[in-house]
């Protein structure tokens, strides 16, 4: 027995390391193989920015494909549809609010637009998901109520006591909620394949169709107990508050998010998205000793029914804060630990790593493909600035002899070469973000355009402080065993 459970740790802890590992593997490649192979070197360094370029593409095309898809829904009148649907009327919503210490103006911004859907139907259950450390919760969801009542079928306040194998972060305050809505159900005899779980971060903003056009998708959905619908969080609501650098990483992180909506086979929610409440209760809601919860419930749902589980596009636009703490130094330090943070679902490589082996009833080449995807998207997080920027000037360096070969001339200029062409892409990402702020009223004033296009020069350096640097940070205690604390992300 003894062996057993240290084989299992080993084996756990395995899962843990492998991405971290190979993270620094790829970073450090070029210093220590180039005295020994700097051919090998700079052929994977070619492979790797033609590969860049080959995904600078594939976004640039996937984003441009969701925008005009958005523009192809926004004026369908799903909330007409769906009057003529018998079954609709019968569904129940439950919008849950997680939130701890967010400004009460800021939830009451999120509740007013959720007030202002318009979905046919007055079945929308307001939850709000306070923590019971924070003393102030319970006067705030009395001033909630008291404005917001008459706007929702009713509003349940619930007050999440952190029990002590949880986590403090939005898994654990979900849970609990969730469980509430659960015995709620029960109570008032709602068949929980009937009631609809939205998770609402507390500074997003919801479409006037959001309602609609969710429950338009979930009834036409033959397979909707198994599926996850998701509209992306673009970050604009106080984009001309925010410093250039933020601006710039919110910019980018809006056109990534839209480009991942049309991409359908690899589509995995994250932030605000709705499914159902049978399905969650099946997994046992969100695990409570975890940090990013959105990517984890997912494969929680696909180790427990298989490739069934989807997450299935809407085609519209919420709209949500990016990090913004007053002053431009706090806001710096909050960017990284939110970055930081989200990089932490590397963490979920050891999920399915330790589930892929036990889950027989799931073909292997589905879940091959589920986790070099998963692998992917968390190797090029921390490593792809290195390899595009540093790397191709290092073999020659190092290795003298191999600075007079051909190959090791050429090399520095065919990779800024590669990557220029990739950048090119650049043009459509400030295209699309004109457009995308257009439509959520974040007009540029004439004064703006100067500094708005020459923060883009720095893109280099604010991708490598704001995004690689908190990535490399969170592997590297991840690859030391090292845990990180959860900390709510302020926006002011």
């Amino acid at each position: 027995m003894g062996d057993r459970i240290v084989t299992s740790k080993q084996f756990r802890r395995l899962g843990e390391m492998i991405v971290p590992f190979f993270t620094w593997m790829i970073i450090l490649l070029p210093v220590w193989l180039s005295p020994f192979h700097p051919a090998i070197v700079a052929y994977f360094i070619i492979a790797f920015d033609l590969y860049f370029l080959f995904k600078s593409l594939t976004t640039a095309y996937y984003a441009s494909l969701s925008y005009a898809l958005i523009n192809t829904f926004q004026d369908f009148a799903f909330d007409k549809a769906l009057q003529t649907i018998p079954e609709a009327s019968d569904l129940q919503h439950f919008i849950i609010i997680p939130n701890y210490k967010e400004p009460l103006y800021k939830v009451n911004e999120t509740i007013k637009a959720i007030s202002k859907n318009n979905y046919p139907y007055k079945n929308l259950h307001l939850v709000l998901a306070f923590e019971k450390r924070e003393k102030e919760a319970p006067e705030k969801a009395q001033k909630i109520i008291n404005q917001w009542k008459s706007e929702f079928k009713d509003i349940i306040s619930v007050y999440h006591v952190l029990a002590e194998h949880e986590v403090p972060g939005k898994a654990s305050n979900q849970t609990y909620a969730a469980r509430e809505v659960e015995e709620y159900c029960h109570q008032n005899g709602y068949d929980f394949k009937q009631c609809i779980i939205t998770i609402c971060d507390a500074d997003s903003l919801l479409p006037v169709n959001y309602f609609s056009y969710m429950t338009y998708e979930f009834l036409q959905d033959t397979e909707r107990d198994y599926h996850f619908y998701w509209a992306p969080v673009l970050l604009y609501n106080n984009f001309w508050q925010l410093p250039f650098f933020v601006r710039m990483q919110a910019t980018l992180s809006s056109i990534l998010r839209l480009a991942f909506l049309s991409q359908k086979k690899n589509l995995i929610h994250i932030s605000t998205y709705s499914t159902n409440l049978w399905m969650l209760k099946k997994i046992g809601y969100w695990d409570v000793d975890i940090i990013p919860e959105d990517w984890h419930i997912y494969y929680q749902a696909f180790f427990t029914f298989g490739k069934k589980v989807e997450t299935r596009p809407l085609y519209t636009i919420i709209n949500g804060d990016a990090v913004y703490s007053g002053g431009t130094l706090k806001t710096f330090f909050s960017r990284y630990e939110q970055e930081k943070r989200w990089a932490w679902g590397v963490t979920d490589i050891s999920y399915f790593w330790n589930n892929m082996f036990t889950s027989d009833h799931i073909e292997w080449s589905i879940k091959i493909k589920k986790f070099f995807y998963l692998f992917e998207t968390h190797l090029l997080w921390p490593t792809s600035f290195f390899i595009l920027t540093i790397s191709g000037w290092i073999p020659p360096l190092v290795n003298r002899t191999f600075n007079r070969t051909v190959l090791g001339f050429i090399l520095p200029q065919l990779t800024g070469f590669i990557l220029t062409l990739a950048t090119a892409m650049l043009i459509l990402y400030i295209y699309l973000d004109f457009k995308l702020r257009h439509k959520l009223n974040q007009k540029t004033k004439l004064r703006q355009l100067p500094l708005f296009f020459v923060q883009w020069y720095l893109l280099p350096v604010v991708s490598f402080i704001l995004s690689s640097l908190p990535a490399l940070d969170a592997h590297t205690r991840l690859l030391f065993g090292k845990k990180i604390k959860y900390k709510v992300t302020e926006k002011v």
